[in-house]
Order: C-alpha cells, then structure tokens, then sequence
C-alpha cells in the first residue's frame, strides 16, 4: 500500500469524529497537522480552535480511537496544541458588498483546465434550484464566459447603447465580463492597474441587485486580479479546479495556498476532465490520468467535490452557449448540481461557524 493509501486511510478515520458544538469533522476543520506515518507509527497534532476547549480531551481519545481501528496501525502520538484565530487587532476584511450573500472564487493557477466551464456550470445548476446567482468574468485578457452562455449580439448591442456596463441575465444567472463590450476579435491589452481597476468595478460598480451566490471566475496565476479580489471583496470561500496530472496539480496547490494565505476558507477540489468514455464502446479512458485531485485534497485536508468527465457534450455545449448543467438528461449535469450543492452547503456551514449569519 502507498503512502498516500495509508495517509487517506488515517484522514478517512479521523473525518468520522465530529466536533459536536460545530457540527463539523475534526479534519475539515483543519485540527489535524503535521501527520507522519512511518512502519505503522501514526503521529499528528490535534490543534483546536481554543486552548480552553471543554471537548478536548473527549476529541483526542476519540481521534485515537479512529486511527487505532485501522488494522495496520501499531502505535498513535498525538500533540495537543491550540491556535486562537486572530479577531481585535487583525486586518479587517473588506466590507460586505450591498446586496451580495456570498461570494465564490475559482482559481486553478493553471490555464487550460477548464474553469470557466465549471464556474459557469455551477452557477447555472444553483440558479435552477431558485437561488439568485451572479458571475463575474474575471479573465480580463480571456473572457469566455460570454461565449460559454450564448450571451447573443444583441444583448452586447443593447448594453453598449447604455451609459455603463450593467450585468446581462443568461440562463437564469446575472453575467458581467469584458466581453461584453469588446468586439470578439479585440485583445485586452492593459497593464495591472488597469486590470485591478475593472474587477473593481465589476465587483462594487454594478448594479448587482439581491444575489445570493456570486462567483467569480479567476484567470491563471496568482497576480494582481486575484489580488484586488481579496483586497476588495469579502470571499467567503474558494473552489480549486484542477484536472488529474501533476502538472496541474502544481500550479492548483498553489491557487489553494494563495488563498489560504489570505484567510479565504477553500470549499473544495474539483477534478475536471476527469475521464473520457467512449460513446460506442463505453469504455473509460483516464486521458490524464484519474485520482489525482482526490488524493491531493486528501493530503491537504480539503473537501473533493467531485469528478467531471472529458466529455464531447460539455465541449459541444461551451461551444454552442448551451452549458450542460441546463441539461436535466446528462450525467455530467448531476455531477455538477451534486458539486454546487456542496458547495452550498460548505457555505452555510462557513456562515453558521463564524456567526456571520
């Protein structure tokens, strides 16, 4: 067995105990650190979110207990430790956005995989359960999203006759993005401030009305548009994508520790890409490999929201701005609803913890 295998195996255990005031495992709340696991030796830190915590020692004996059950596993350390979070005299975060309820980033660090697909897709699917969703098009230099929802020549017309850029309802979800005022073939090109100073806009300068979820679909990198972001916007949490190689998985780990270095809770991993089937055989392929997304959330103790398939449908219906989550026949549209709920859910759980709600 890998020592990946065996590090999910000890993370599965101990996701099983639950803090019973948060309502929340001892792994997604981040107080499991610094695993090792050598020769069936497990050793960890068991940081709590106080050093005053009443449960204490009822959770380590209960983390004990989890990994001792695991059949291979000779002997469990545990250090107790504690981090308070900073509250008075930390760095305020930005105020919150009139009208907007929570706002999601999605990040990958790396081009090509795929994530305004599933920023666009996500949205769509929380829209058809009666939430009201925005999207922001982040990707100054390449905005899809337009193309992606089949936002037609005539919308584009009818908001340039206007004195300024206002969101442009498809599919149920509120759009904005440099696309919409630009001719297709038109490249952006703007140095940072320039940049900094739309996602500004789109994000404070709309006339947004009641939103209850806004994602924002970040380019690659880790630069000055996500930077303005974190400085002007109140995030309530961030989904990486990311599709199975270890080349994507490089850059997406870094999207994620970005984020958590500036205090953005991550809701999630999602595998994009995941695997092609034949639609005559039926087949599966792993074209890039399969797993790789589950196993790295594993190890950095984030949730994995689930697969999405290299499928010729989610391309034909980019293509034609019919996205698939509108599509109630599909299986990759249930995939995505089963990820948007997550996503919703990590939220309120987010919100209900922080007593922000």
């Amino acid at each position: 067995m890998s020592a990946i295998e065996f590090e999910r195996q000890v993370l599965n255990a101990l996701s099983k105990v639950e803090d019973p005031e948060l309502k929340r495992d001892i792994v997604s709340l981040g107080m499991i650190r610094d695993l090792k696991i050598e020769n069936g030796n497990v050793s960890f830190r068991f940081v709590l979110t106080t050093p005053a915590c009443p449960l204490a020692n009822s959770l380590n004996e209960a983390a004990r207990k989890a990994v001792e059950s695991l059949s291979w596993v000779k002997s469990v350390d545990i250090k107790q430790d504690a981090h308070v979070p900073k509250s008075p005299g930390a760095p305020k975060k930005p105020a919150p956005i009139e009208g907007i309820s929570n706002i999601i980033a999605v990040g990958s660090g790396k081009g090509g995989v795929g994530k305004s697909t599933v920023s666009v897709n996500l949205a769509v699917a929380l829209a058809q359960t009666g939430a009201k969703v925005g999207l922001i098009d982040a990707d100054i230099y390449g905005p899809d999203v337009p193309m992606l929802l089949g936002i037609t020549k005539e919308q584009k017309l009818a908001l340039a006759e206007k004195e300024q850029l206002e969101p442009v309802e498809a599919y149920g979800i509120k759009v904005v993005s440099i696309g919409l005022i630009l001719p297709d073939d038109t490249p952006v090109i703007w140095r940072g401030p320039l940049i900094s100073q739309m996602t500004e806009q789109f994000l404070t300068k709309m006339n947004w009305g009641e939103i209850d979820y806004m994602f924002v679909d970040l380019p690659p990198g880790t630069g000055d548009i996500q930077l303005t972001l974190v400085q002007k916007a109140p995030i309530n949490g961030a989904v990486i994508v990311s599709t199975p190689q270890d080349v994507s998985l490089f850059d997406a780990t870094k999207a994620l520790n970005m984020f958590l270095k500036v205090d953005v809770p991550i809701l999630g991993m999602v595998e994009n890409m995941s695997y092609f089937v034949c639609p005559h055989c039926g087949g599966q392929t792993n074209i890039f490999g399969t797993g790789g997304v589950e196993d790295t959330a594993s190890r950095l103790c984030v949730d994995f929201l689930g697969r999405i398939p290299l499928e010729p449908r989610v391309r034909e219906g980019g293509d034609a701005g019919k996205p698939i989550a509108a599509d109630p026949s599909s299986k990759t549209a249930k995939e995505f609803h089963s990820i948007a709920t997550k996503v919703a859910a990590k939220l309120s759980v987010i919100n209900l913890t922080s007593g922000e709600k």
